[in-house]
Protein backbone atom coordinates (compact mmCIF):
# COMPACT_ATOMS: atom_id res chain seq x y z
CA UNK A 1 0.00 0.00 0.00
CA UNK A 2 1.28 3.28 -1.11
CA UNK A 3 1.48 6.04 1.43
CA UNK A 4 -0.21 9.70 0.22
CA UNK A 5 1.48 11.99 -1.45
CA UNK A 6 1.94 14.72 0.70
CA UNK A 7 2.10 17.43 -2.60
CA UNK A 8 -1.08 15.93 -3.40
CA UNK A 9 -2.37 16.65 0.20
CA UNK A 10 -1.51 19.85 0.29
CA UNK A 11 -3.17 20.69 -3.03
CA UNK A 12 -6.46 19.35 -1.35
CA UNK A 13 -6.07 21.16 1.71
CA UNK A 14 -5.68 24.26 -0.49
CA UNK A 15 -8.59 23.32 -2.54
CA UNK A 16 -10.82 22.92 0.82
CA UNK A 17 -9.66 26.01 2.19
CA UNK A 18 -10.67 28.20 -0.64
CA UNK A 19 -14.28 26.50 -1.09
CA UNK A 20 -15.03 27.34 2.78
CA UNK A 21 -13.12 30.48 2.17
CA UNK A 22 -15.75 31.60 -0.26
CA UNK A 23 -18.29 30.22 1.45
CA UNK A 24 -17.27 32.31 4.51
CA UNK A 25 -16.79 35.13 3.30
CA UNK A 26 -19.19 35.67 0.37
CA UNK A 27 -21.88 32.64 0.25
CA UNK A 28 -22.66 32.77 3.93
CA UNK A 29 -23.11 36.34 4.30
CA UNK A 30 -25.20 36.71 0.85
CA UNK A 31 -27.51 33.95 2.07
CA UNK A 32 -28.14 35.06 5.36
CA UNK A 33 -28.96 39.02 4.36
CA UNK A 34 -31.59 37.24 1.89
CA UNK A 35 -32.99 35.05 4.08
CA UNK A 36 -33.22 38.22 6.80
CA UNK A 37 -34.52 40.42 4.53
CA UNK A 38 -37.00 38.07 3.07
CA UNK A 39 -37.97 37.50 6.35
CA UNK A 40 -38.49 40.92 7.41
CA UNK A 41 -40.28 41.92 4.40
CA UNK A 42 -42.54 38.97 4.69
CA UNK A 43 -43.38 39.62 8.32
CA UNK A 44 -44.00 43.23 7.54
CA UNK A 45 -45.59 42.97 3.87
CA UNK A 46 -48.19 39.90 5.01
CA UNK A 47 -49.02 41.89 8.33
CA UNK A 48 -49.76 45.33 6.08
CA UNK A 49 -51.59 42.62 3.54
CA UNK A 50 -53.47 40.71 6.71
CA UNK A 51 -54.43 43.99 8.44
CA UNK A 52 -56.30 45.50 4.99
CA UNK A 53 -57.70 41.61 5.01
CA UNK A 54 -59.10 42.15 8.15
CA UNK A 55 -60.15 45.55 7.75
CA UNK A 56 -62.07 44.85 4.94
CA UNK A 57 -64.07 42.25 6.82
CA UNK A 58 -64.66 44.49 9.73
CA UNK A 59 -66.10 47.40 6.91
CA UNK A 60 -68.32 44.71 5.21
CA UNK A 61 -69.46 43.34 8.53
CA UNK A 62 -70.29 47.01 9.57
CA UNK A 63 -72.43 47.52 6.23
CA UNK A 64 -74.66 44.68 6.72
CA UNK A 65 -75.07 44.95 9.92
CA UNK A 66 -76.11 48.76 9.86
CA UNK A 67 -77.82 47.92 6.76
CA UNK A 68 -79.92 45.26 9.18
CA UNK A 69 -80.19 47.57 11.99
CA UNK A 70 -81.39 50.32 10.13
CA UNK A 71 -84.35 47.82 8.26
CA UNK A 72 -85.17 46.87 11.60
CA UNK A 73 -85.58 50.45 13.23
CA UNK A 74 -87.73 51.31 10.08
CA UNK A 75 -90.08 48.40 11.21
CA UNK A 76 -90.15 49.18 14.51
CA UNK A 77 -90.52 53.10 13.93
CA UNK A 78 -93.46 52.28 11.16
CA UNK A 79 -94.78 49.82 14.12
CA UNK A 80 -94.44 52.69 16.79
CA UNK A 81 -96.16 55.72 14.83
CA UNK A 82 -99.05 54.35 13.09
CA UNK A 83 -101.82 52.41 14.46
CA UNK A 84 -103.01 48.43 13.55
CA UNK A 85 -106.60 50.37 11.89
CA UNK A 86 -103.91 52.62 10.14
CA UNK A 87 -101.83 49.63 8.48
CA UNK A 88 -104.81 47.40 8.05
CA UNK A 89 -105.86 49.92 5.70
CA UNK A 90 -104.41 48.57 2.80
CA UNK A 91 -103.84 52.22 0.84
CA UNK A 92 -102.17 53.71 3.70
CA UNK A 93 -99.98 50.41 4.18
CA UNK A 94 -99.00 51.07 0.41
CA UNK A 95 -98.49 54.65 1.12
CA UNK A 96 -96.13 53.07 4.58
CA UNK A 97 -94.20 50.56 1.92
CA UNK A 98 -93.75 53.38 -0.58
CA UNK A 99 -92.26 55.62 2.04
CA UNK A 100 -90.31 52.83 3.55
CA UNK A 101 -88.52 52.20 -0.28
CA UNK A 102 -88.29 56.33 -0.98
CA UNK A 103 -84.58 55.99 -0.11
CA UNK A 104 -83.63 52.79 -1.89
CA UNK A 105 -85.11 49.34 -3.06
CA UNK A 106 -85.21 47.98 0.54
CA UNK A 107 -88.25 45.91 0.87
CA UNK A 108 -89.72 43.44 -1.53
CA UNK A 109 -93.12 43.44 0.08
CA UNK A 110 -95.21 44.54 3.76
CA UNK A 111 -97.40 42.37 5.62
CA UNK A 112 -99.40 42.96 8.43
CA UNK A 113 -100.03 39.40 10.19
CA UNK A 114 -102.33 38.82 13.52
CA UNK A 115 -101.38 36.40 16.22
CA UNK A 116 -103.65 34.17 14.44
CA UNK A 117 -100.86 34.06 12.10
CA UNK A 118 -102.53 35.44 9.02
CA UNK A 119 -102.55 38.86 6.88
CA UNK A 120 -104.64 41.78 8.58
CA UNK A 121 -103.31 43.42 5.41
CA UNK A 122 -100.53 42.85 2.62
CA UNK A 123 -98.35 45.00 0.21
CA UNK A 124 -96.38 42.89 -2.26
CA UNK A 125 -95.63 41.10 -5.40
CA UNK A 126 -96.88 37.62 -4.66
CA UNK A 127 -100.62 36.28 -2.70
CA UNK A 128 -99.99 35.28 0.50
CA UNK A 129 -103.21 36.91 1.85
CA UNK A 130 -104.63 33.63 2.49
CA UNK A 131 -101.40 31.93 4.10
CA UNK A 132 -101.06 30.56 7.42
CA UNK A 133 -97.65 31.62 9.12
CA UNK A 134 -98.51 30.09 12.79
CA UNK A 135 -96.65 26.97 12.33
CA UNK A 136 -93.28 29.10 10.90
CA UNK A 137 -89.87 28.89 12.34
CA UNK A 138 -89.82 33.02 12.38
CA UNK A 139 -93.62 33.21 13.56
CA UNK A 140 -92.30 31.45 16.34
CA UNK A 141 -89.04 33.40 16.70
CA UNK A 142 -90.60 36.74 16.64
CA UNK A 143 -93.16 35.84 19.27
CA UNK A 144 -90.29 34.35 21.50
CA UNK A 145 -87.92 37.22 20.86
CA UNK A 146 -90.05 40.66 19.64
CA UNK A 147 -87.30 41.26 16.73
CA UNK A 148 -86.56 38.34 14.40
CA UNK A 149 -84.08 38.08 11.31
CA UNK A 150 -84.78 35.18 9.67
CA UNK A 151 -82.09 32.98 7.06
CA UNK A 152 -82.60 32.76 3.60
CA UNK A 153 -85.76 30.36 3.20
CA UNK A 154 -88.16 29.21 0.36
CA UNK A 155 -91.82 29.57 2.01
CA UNK A 156 -94.56 30.10 0.62
CA UNK A 157 -93.47 32.27 -2.49
CA UNK A 158 -90.79 28.76 -3.18
CA UNK A 159 -87.97 31.25 -4.05
CA UNK A 160 -84.98 31.85 -1.72
CA UNK A 161 -85.53 35.42 0.41
CA UNK A 162 -85.18 36.21 4.27
CA UNK A 163 -87.32 38.42 6.23
CA UNK A 164 -87.14 40.86 8.97
CA UNK A 165 -90.37 40.59 11.83
CA UNK A 166 -90.97 42.89 14.68
CA UNK A 167 -93.51 41.91 17.11
CA UNK A 168 -95.65 45.09 18.53
CA UNK A 169 -98.42 45.70 21.45
CA UNK A 170 -100.64 48.85 22.02
CA UNK A 171 -103.66 48.60 24.43
CA UNK A 172 -105.50 45.80 24.01
CA UNK A 173 -103.85 45.16 20.40
CA UNK A 174 -100.96 42.82 19.53
CA UNK A 175 -99.34 42.34 15.87
CA UNK A 176 -96.56 41.63 13.61
CA UNK A 177 -95.29 43.61 10.75
CA UNK A 178 -93.13 41.80 8.53
CA UNK A 179 -91.09 42.79 5.54
CA UNK A 180 -89.33 40.67 2.83
CA UNK A 181 -85.50 42.24 2.44
CA UNK A 182 -84.87 42.53 -1.23
CA UNK A 183 -82.00 40.15 -2.09
CA UNK A 184 -79.85 41.94 -4.77
CA UNK A 185 -79.77 44.73 -2.62
CA UNK A 186 -78.16 42.58 0.22
CA UNK A 187 -75.84 41.33 -2.03
CA UNK A 188 -74.61 44.63 -3.57
CA UNK A 189 -73.30 45.75 -0.06
CA UNK A 190 -70.73 43.87 0.39
CA UNK A 191 -67.71 45.21 -1.50
CA UNK A 192 -65.67 42.77 -3.66
CA UNK A 193 -64.24 45.50 -6.31
CA UNK A 194 -61.22 46.05 -4.17
CA UNK A 195 -60.09 42.37 -3.85
CA UNK A 196 -58.73 41.54 -7.43
CA UNK A 197 -59.42 38.71 -9.87
CA UNK A 198 -59.83 35.93 -7.55
CA UNK A 199 -61.20 37.87 -4.22
CA UNK A 200 -65.00 37.33 -3.21
CA UNK A 201 -67.27 38.58 -0.17
CA UNK A 202 -70.38 36.49 0.75
CA UNK A 203 -72.47 36.06 4.13
CA UNK A 204 -73.06 32.15 5.46
CA UNK A 205 -75.06 30.87 8.11
CA UNK A 206 -73.82 28.85 10.83
CA UNK A 207 -74.18 25.24 8.72
CA UNK A 208 -72.48 26.91 5.92
CA UNK A 209 -75.70 28.02 3.72
CA UNK A 210 -74.90 31.00 1.69
CA UNK A 211 -76.87 33.84 2.29
CA UNK A 212 -75.70 35.55 -0.71
CA UNK A 213 -74.98 34.83 -4.04
CA UNK A 214 -70.77 34.22 -4.04
CA UNK A 215 -69.11 35.97 -6.71
CA UNK A 216 -67.67 33.01 -8.47
CA UNK A 217 -68.59 29.19 -7.88
CA UNK A 218 -71.96 28.65 -5.24
CA UNK A 219 -75.27 29.99 -5.57
CA UNK A 220 -77.48 31.29 -2.78
CA UNK A 221 -78.70 28.52 -0.31
CA UNK A 222 -76.15 26.42 -1.19
CA UNK A 223 -73.98 24.58 0.46
CA UNK A 224 -69.80 26.14 0.88
CA UNK A 225 -67.02 23.78 1.04
CA UNK A 226 -65.56 25.99 3.72
CA UNK A 227 -64.75 24.08 7.09
CA UNK A 228 -67.30 26.04 9.07
CA UNK A 229 -66.20 24.07 12.55
CA UNK A 230 -63.16 25.75 12.18
CA UNK A 231 -64.96 28.89 12.45
CA UNK A 232 -64.57 29.94 16.04
CA UNK A 233 -64.87 32.98 18.01
CA UNK A 234 -65.84 36.11 16.62
CA UNK A 235 -63.35 36.38 13.80
CA UNK A 236 -60.39 34.81 12.30
CA UNK A 237 -58.37 33.89 9.86
CA UNK A 238 -57.13 30.71 8.15
CA UNK A 239 -55.80 28.92 5.01
CA UNK A 240 -58.30 26.56 3.83
CA UNK A 241 -58.11 23.94 1.04
CA UNK A 242 -60.76 23.13 -1.92
CA UNK A 243 -60.27 19.47 -0.63
CA UNK A 244 -58.51 19.47 2.93
CA UNK A 245 -58.93 22.10 5.41
CA UNK A 246 -55.34 22.90 6.67
CA UNK A 247 -56.26 24.33 10.04
CA UNK A 248 -57.18 27.81 11.92
CA UNK A 249 -55.62 30.56 13.51
CA UNK A 250 -56.07 32.90 16.10
CA UNK A 251 -59.08 34.61 16.71
CA UNK A 252 -57.34 38.03 16.33
CA UNK A 253 -56.44 36.73 12.46
CA UNK A 254 -52.50 36.84 12.68
CA UNK A 255 -51.45 33.85 10.30
CA UNK A 256 -47.59 32.16 12.03
CA UNK A 257 -44.64 33.52 10.17
CA UNK A 258 -43.17 29.61 10.22
CA UNK A 259 -46.69 28.68 8.10
CA UNK A 260 -46.98 31.46 6.00
CA UNK A 261 -43.34 30.91 4.62
CA UNK A 262 -43.90 27.22 4.34
CA UNK A 263 -47.24 27.52 2.52
CA UNK A 264 -45.44 30.27 -0.13
CA UNK A 265 -42.56 27.99 -0.39
CA UNK A 266 -44.84 24.92 -1.34
CA UNK A 267 -48.57 26.42 -2.19
CA UNK A 268 -51.41 24.26 -2.76
CA UNK A 269 -52.73 24.77 -6.26
CA UNK A 270 -56.37 25.87 -4.27
CA UNK A 271 -55.48 27.15 -1.29
CA UNK A 272 -57.11 30.35 -0.35
CA UNK A 273 -57.24 32.73 2.82
CA UNK A 274 -60.53 32.91 4.24
CA UNK A 275 -61.40 35.82 6.81
CA UNK A 276 -64.57 35.68 8.86
CA UNK A 277 -66.54 38.08 11.15
CA UNK A 278 -69.43 37.19 12.87
CA UNK A 279 -72.76 39.37 12.71
CA UNK A 280 -74.27 40.55 15.95
CA UNK A 281 -77.87 39.96 16.15
CA UNK A 282 -77.75 36.74 13.74
CA UNK A 283 -75.94 34.15 13.52
CA UNK A 284 -74.24 34.90 10.02
CA UNK A 285 -70.83 35.49 8.99
CA UNK A 286 -69.69 37.54 6.57
CA UNK A 287 -66.59 35.94 4.82
CA UNK A 288 -64.14 37.22 2.80
CA UNK A 289 -62.32 34.62 0.17
CA UNK A 290 -59.39 35.21 -2.04
CA UNK A 291 -56.59 33.03 -3.61
CA UNK A 292 -53.43 32.68 -1.50
CA UNK A 293 -50.90 33.42 -4.14
CA UNK A 294 -52.78 36.70 -5.10
CA UNK A 295 -53.45 37.41 -1.75
CA UNK A 296 -49.77 37.30 -1.32
CA UNK A 297 -48.51 38.26 -4.61
CA UNK A 298 -45.79 40.98 -2.98
CA UNK A 299 -44.30 38.62 -0.86
CA UNK A 300 -44.41 35.76 -3.99
CA UNK A 301 -42.34 38.53 -5.61
CA UNK A 302 -39.50 39.04 -3.18
CA UNK A 303 -39.96 34.67 -3.10
CA UNK A 304 -39.06 35.07 -6.74
CA UNK A 305 -35.88 36.98 -5.84
CA UNK A 306 -34.76 34.80 -3.01
CA UNK A 307 -34.82 32.00 -5.37
CA UNK A 308 -33.07 33.95 -7.74
CA UNK A 309 -30.47 34.44 -5.37
CA UNK A 310 -29.96 30.96 -4.51
CA UNK A 311 -29.56 30.49 -8.39
CA UNK A 312 -26.85 33.36 -8.14
CA UNK A 313 -25.27 31.40 -4.94
CA UNK A 314 -24.92 28.56 -6.44
CA UNK A 315 -23.47 29.39 -9.83
CA UNK A 316 -21.05 31.29 -7.74
CA UNK A 317 -20.42 28.30 -5.57
CA UNK A 318 -19.72 26.00 -8.98
CA UNK A 319 -17.76 28.97 -10.36
CA UNK A 320 -15.84 29.02 -7.40
CA UNK A 321 -15.52 25.15 -7.37
CA UNK A 322 -14.02 25.48 -10.92
CA UNK A 323 -12.34 27.94 -9.85
CA UNK A 324 -10.18 26.51 -6.89
CA UNK A 325 -9.63 23.97 -9.09
CA UNK A 326 -7.44 25.69 -11.48
CA UNK A 327 -6.34 27.81 -9.00
CA UNK A 328 -4.87 24.38 -7.70
CA UNK A 329 -3.97 23.21 -10.43
CA UNK A 330 -1.79 26.30 -11.56
CA UNK A 331 -0.59 26.69 -7.59
CA UNK A 332 0.69 22.54 -8.74
CA UNK A 333 2.28 23.88 -11.43
CA UNK A 334 4.51 26.54 -10.19
CA UNK A 335 5.15 24.64 -7.54
CA UNK A 336 6.76 21.75 -9.62
CA UNK A 337 8.47 24.34 -11.86
CA UNK A 338 10.08 25.55 -9.01
CA UNK A 339 11.37 22.57 -7.81
CA UNK A 340 12.62 21.59 -11.03
CA UNK A 341 14.58 25.21 -10.86
CA UNK A 342 15.56 24.42 -7.17
CA UNK A 343 16.86 21.10 -8.32
CA UNK A 344 18.75 22.41 -11.55
CA UNK A 345 19.76 25.38 -9.32
CA UNK A 346 21.42 23.09 -6.84
CA UNK A 347 23.16 21.10 -9.74
CA UNK A 348 24.56 24.13 -10.95
CA UNK A 349 25.70 25.08 -7.52
CA UNK A 350 26.91 21.15 -7.21
CA UNK A 351 28.62 21.16 -10.26
CA UNK A 352 30.20 24.85 -9.72
CA UNK A 353 31.92 23.72 -6.12
CA UNK A 354 32.94 20.37 -7.80
CA UNK A 355 34.19 22.30 -10.78
CA UNK A 356 35.99 24.68 -8.02
CA UNK A 357 37.66 21.31 -6.66
CA UNK A 358 38.57 19.74 -10.08
CA UNK A 359 40.42 22.67 -10.87
CA UNK A 360 42.82 22.82 -7.24
CA UNK A 361 42.94 19.25 -7.26
CA UNK A 362 44.76 19.31 -11.30
CA UNK A 363 46.20 21.88 -10.37
CA UNK A 364 48.25 20.06 -6.95
CA UNK A 365 48.70 16.67 -8.95
CA UNK A 366 49.89 18.21 -12.39
CA UNK A 367 53.12 19.48 -10.10
CA UNK A 368 53.74 15.79 -8.36
CA UNK A 369 53.32 14.07 -11.73
CA UNK A 370 55.63 16.92 -13.01
CA UNK A 371 58.51 15.41 -10.52
CA UNK A 372 57.24 11.85 -11.31
CA UNK A 373 57.98 12.56 -15.05
CA UNK A 374 61.09 13.91 -15.00
CA UNK A 375 62.57 11.83 -12.40
CA UNK A 376 61.34 8.99 -14.69
CA UNK A 377 63.38 10.40 -17.62
CA UNK A 378 66.68 10.88 -15.59
CA UNK A 379 66.48 7.37 -14.62
CA UNK A 380 65.93 6.20 -18.29
CA UNK A 381 68.87 8.43 -19.06
CA UNK A 382 71.12 6.85 -15.94
CA UNK A 383 69.89 3.17 -17.42
CA UNK A 384 71.03 3.80 -20.76
CA UNK A 385 73.97 5.71 -19.73
CA UNK A 386 75.01 2.35 -16.98
CA UNK A 387 77.05 0.01 -19.64
CA UNK A 388 77.15 -2.83 -16.33
CA UNK A 389 73.63 -3.58 -15.50
CA UNK A 390 72.78 -6.86 -16.16
CA UNK A 391 70.59 -7.28 -19.19
CA UNK A 392 67.64 -8.91 -17.14
CA UNK A 393 67.64 -6.10 -14.68
CA UNK A 394 67.70 -3.59 -17.13
CA UNK A 395 64.76 -4.67 -19.19
CA UNK A 396 62.83 -5.50 -16.12
CA UNK A 397 63.64 -1.19 -14.83
CA UNK A 398 63.13 -0.06 -18.78
CA UNK A 399 59.55 -2.19 -18.37
CA UNK A 400 59.02 -0.45 -15.13
CA UNK A 401 59.76 3.00 -15.98
CA UNK A 402 57.46 2.89 -19.25
CA UNK A 403 54.76 2.17 -17.23
CA UNK A 404 55.72 5.14 -15.00
CA UNK A 405 55.36 6.73 -17.91
CA UNK A 406 51.93 5.35 -19.03
CA UNK A 407 50.35 6.12 -15.59
CA UNK A 408 51.84 9.44 -15.42
CA UNK A 409 50.23 10.26 -18.99
CA UNK A 410 46.73 8.76 -17.70
CA UNK A 411 46.96 10.94 -14.71
CA UNK A 412 47.78 13.68 -17.24
CA UNK A 413 44.86 13.33 -19.10
CA UNK A 414 42.43 12.92 -16.12
CA UNK A 415 43.86 15.96 -15.03
CA UNK A 416 43.42 17.81 -18.23
CA UNK A 417 39.89 16.66 -17.71
CA UNK A 418 39.26 17.72 -14.70
CA UNK A 419 40.91 20.98 -15.98
CA UNK A 420 37.98 21.13 -18.72
CA UNK A 421 35.24 20.83 -16.21
CA UNK A 422 36.40 23.47 -14.35
CA UNK A 423 36.75 25.78 -17.18
CA UNK A 424 34.27 28.98 -17.14
CA UNK A 425 35.97 31.31 -19.45
CA UNK A 426 34.54 31.07 -23.62
CA UNK A 427 36.61 30.02 -26.07
CA UNK A 428 37.24 30.98 -29.21
CA UNK A 429 34.38 30.13 -31.38
CA UNK A 430 34.10 29.83 -35.29
CA UNK A 431 30.85 29.18 -37.81
CA UNK A 432 30.69 25.43 -37.53
CA UNK A 433 28.82 22.60 -39.68
CA UNK A 434 27.04 20.48 -37.22
CA UNK A 435 26.91 17.88 -40.06
CA UNK A 436 30.70 17.67 -40.42
CA UNK A 437 31.39 17.81 -37.32
CA UNK A 438 29.44 14.14 -36.39
CA UNK A 439 30.57 13.00 -39.84
CA UNK A 440 34.34 12.99 -38.59
CA UNK A 441 33.36 12.05 -35.01
CA UNK A 442 31.86 9.14 -36.22
CA UNK A 443 34.84 8.30 -38.63
CA UNK A 444 36.99 8.35 -35.70
CA UNK A 445 35.05 5.76 -33.52
CA UNK A 446 33.72 3.89 -36.34
CA UNK A 447 36.42 0.69 -36.47
CA UNK A 448 35.78 0.73 -32.50
CA UNK A 449 32.13 0.35 -33.21
CA UNK A 450 32.17 -2.35 -36.02
CA UNK A 451 34.91 -4.35 -33.65
CA UNK A 452 32.15 -4.86 -31.48
CA UNK A 453 29.61 -5.57 -33.83
CA UNK A 454 27.36 -2.09 -33.53
CA UNK A 455 26.72 -0.45 -36.87
CA UNK A 456 26.54 3.72 -36.59
CA UNK A 457 23.70 5.03 -39.38
CA UNK A 458 23.66 9.13 -39.82
CA UNK A 459 20.39 10.46 -41.37
CA UNK A 460 21.69 14.25 -40.74
CA UNK A 461 19.35 17.20 -42.50
CA UNK A 462 21.13 18.92 -45.38
CA UNK A 463 21.60 22.58 -45.67
CA UNK A 464 21.19 23.61 -41.91
CA UNK A 465 22.68 26.88 -40.51
CA UNK A 466 25.64 26.70 -39.60
CA UNK A 467 26.17 27.60 -35.69
CA UNK A 468 28.58 29.51 -33.80
CA UNK A 469 30.93 28.05 -31.44
CA UNK A 470 33.88 26.13 -30.27
CA UNK A 471 34.61 23.21 -32.88
CA UNK A 472 37.09 21.17 -30.32
CA UNK A 473 34.44 21.46 -27.42
CA UNK A 474 31.77 20.19 -29.87
CA UNK A 475 33.60 17.53 -30.58
CA UNK A 476 34.89 16.40 -27.14
CA UNK A 477 30.79 16.07 -26.07
CA UNK A 478 30.26 14.34 -29.55
CA UNK A 479 32.83 11.80 -28.63
CA UNK A 480 31.71 11.49 -25.19
CA UNK A 481 28.39 10.48 -26.36
CA UNK A 482 29.13 7.74 -29.17
CA UNK A 483 31.96 6.16 -27.11
CA UNK A 484 29.04 6.26 -24.08
CA UNK A 485 27.04 4.32 -26.86
CA UNK A 486 29.54 1.77 -27.67
CA UNK A 487 30.08 1.45 -24.71
CA UNK A 488 26.49 0.53 -23.32
CA UNK A 489 26.49 -2.69 -26.02
CA UNK A 490 29.41 -4.59 -23.67
CA UNK A 491 27.02 -6.87 -22.46
CA UNK A 492 25.26 -7.81 -26.38
CA UNK A 493 27.06 -8.97 -29.45
CA UNK A 494 25.88 -6.43 -31.73
CA UNK A 495 23.42 -3.05 -31.91
CA UNK A 496 22.74 0.05 -33.43
CA UNK A 497 23.54 3.93 -33.04
CA UNK A 498 21.44 6.15 -34.91
CA UNK A 499 22.19 9.86 -35.28
CA UNK A 500 20.24 12.37 -35.97
CA UNK A 501 20.12 16.03 -37.26
CA UNK A 502 16.88 18.46 -37.54
CA UNK A 503 16.00 22.14 -38.18
CA UNK A 504 14.26 23.72 -35.26
CA UNK A 505 12.72 26.52 -36.73
CA UNK A 506 9.70 26.94 -34.12
CA UNK A 507 12.42 27.16 -31.09
CA UNK A 508 14.99 28.86 -33.66
CA UNK A 509 18.25 26.05 -33.11
CA UNK A 510 19.21 22.67 -34.31
CA UNK A 511 18.17 19.26 -32.67
CA UNK A 512 20.81 16.06 -32.39
CA UNK A 513 20.07 12.93 -31.28
CA UNK A 514 22.17 10.19 -30.39
CA UNK A 515 20.30 6.72 -29.92
CA UNK A 516 21.49 3.69 -29.03
CA UNK A 517 20.08 0.05 -28.58
CA UNK A 518 22.15 -1.08 -25.48
CA UNK A 519 21.51 -1.48 -22.37
CA UNK A 520 19.74 1.25 -20.64
CA UNK A 521 20.28 2.96 -17.53
CA UNK A 522 17.80 2.18 -14.63
CA UNK A 523 15.48 5.13 -13.26
CA UNK A 524 17.58 5.35 -10.22
CA UNK A 525 20.27 6.93 -12.27
CA UNK A 526 18.93 8.89 -14.32
CA UNK A 527 18.68 11.89 -11.77
CA UNK A 528 22.36 11.63 -11.67
CA UNK A 529 23.71 10.96 -15.03
CA UNK A 530 25.40 14.51 -14.99
CA UNK A 531 26.84 14.72 -11.93
CA UNK A 532 30.54 14.81 -11.82
CA UNK A 533 32.64 11.11 -10.83
CA UNK A 534 29.26 9.41 -11.15
CA UNK A 535 29.64 6.93 -13.76
CA UNK A 536 27.75 3.18 -14.32
CA UNK A 537 30.87 1.75 -16.13
CA UNK A 538 33.15 -1.07 -14.27
CA UNK A 539 35.90 0.43 -11.65
CA UNK A 540 38.57 1.66 -13.90
CA UNK A 541 36.94 2.37 -17.15
CA UNK A 542 35.46 5.53 -16.79
CA UNK A 543 36.16 8.52 -14.76
CA UNK A 544 32.25 9.66 -14.72
CA UNK A 545 33.58 13.35 -16.48
CA UNK A 546 32.55 12.77 -19.59
CA UNK A 547 28.94 13.58 -19.16
CA UNK A 548 29.65 16.11 -16.88
CA UNK A 549 31.79 17.82 -19.76
CA UNK A 550 29.47 17.65 -21.77
CA UNK A 551 26.64 19.08 -20.20
CA UNK A 552 28.76 22.15 -18.88
CA UNK A 553 29.40 22.46 -22.53
CA UNK A 554 26.00 22.66 -24.18
CA UNK A 555 24.87 24.94 -21.63
CA UNK A 556 27.61 27.26 -21.96
CA UNK A 557 26.60 27.25 -25.60
CA UNK A 558 22.71 28.16 -24.14
CA UNK A 559 21.85 24.63 -25.07
CA UNK A 560 20.23 22.04 -23.23
CA UNK A 561 20.99 18.01 -23.15
CA UNK A 562 18.20 15.54 -22.10
CA UNK A 563 17.95 11.44 -21.80
CA UNK A 564 15.64 9.29 -21.94
CA UNK A 565 16.33 5.60 -21.21
CA UNK A 566 14.70 1.95 -20.89
CA UNK A 567 16.36 -1.13 -19.47
CA UNK A 568 17.47 -3.16 -22.18
CA UNK A 569 15.95 -1.19 -24.97
CA UNK A 570 18.53 1.61 -25.31
CA UNK A 571 18.82 5.72 -24.28
CA UNK A 572 18.01 8.59 -26.23
CA UNK A 573 20.17 11.57 -25.65
CA UNK A 574 18.74 14.63 -27.39
CA UNK A 575 20.58 17.65 -28.13
CA UNK A 576 19.14 21.38 -28.43
CA UNK A 577 21.99 23.96 -29.65
CA UNK A 578 20.94 27.44 -30.33
CA UNK A 579 20.50 28.98 -34.04
CA UNK A 580 19.64 32.37 -35.09
CA UNK A 581 18.41 31.13 -38.18
CA UNK A 582 18.08 34.65 -39.76
CA UNK A 583 21.24 35.85 -38.97
CA UNK A 584 22.91 32.49 -40.30
CA UNK A 585 21.20 33.26 -43.66
CA UNK A 586 22.34 36.84 -43.74
CA UNK A 587 25.90 35.54 -43.05
CA UNK A 588 25.53 32.78 -45.56
CA UNK A 589 24.08 35.12 -48.29
CA UNK A 590 26.47 37.38 -47.69
CA UNK A 591 30.16 34.65 -47.83
CA UNK A 592 27.91 34.12 -51.13
CA UNK A 593 28.17 37.51 -52.55
CA UNK A 594 31.52 38.10 -51.68
CA UNK A 595 32.66 34.85 -53.71
CA UNK A 596 31.14 35.73 -56.90
CA UNK A 597 32.39 39.24 -56.70
CA UNK A 598 35.49 37.51 -56.14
Amino acid sequence: MHAPDLHTLSSAKLYRKFIIGAMICFVLPVLLLGWVSFLNYSEFSISRISDYFKKTVEDNRRIVELFLDERTSDLKFTAFTHSLDFLTDTASLSETFHLLNQKGHYFTDLGVIGLTGKHKSYIGPFDLMDKDYSKTFWFKGVLTKGVYISDMFMGYREVPHFIIAVLYSKGDETWILRATIDNEFLSSLVDTTRLGKTGEVFLVNREGVYQTTPRFKGEIMGKTTLPMNLFTGESGILISDSTVPTGSFAPEGSIPIAYRIKTLLVPAHSQHIVAYSRLKNIDWFLVVKQDFREFFGDVDHLLAILVFLHVIILAILIVSVFTARYMVKVVEKRDKQAETLNRKLMQARKLASVGELAAGVAHEINNPLAVIRTASMVMSELTEDEKDLNEQYRDHLVKSLSQIDGQVDRCGRITQNLLSFSRRTPSASTFVDLNVVLTDVVGLLENKANSSGIHISLDLQQNIPQIRTDRFELEEVFLNLVHNAIDAHDDKPYGSINISTRLDSARNGLVMTIADSGSGIADGNLERLFDPFFTTKPVGKGTGLGLSISYSIIKRMGGDISVQSEVGKGTTFTLFLPCPINEQIHIVQNLEDSKKEN
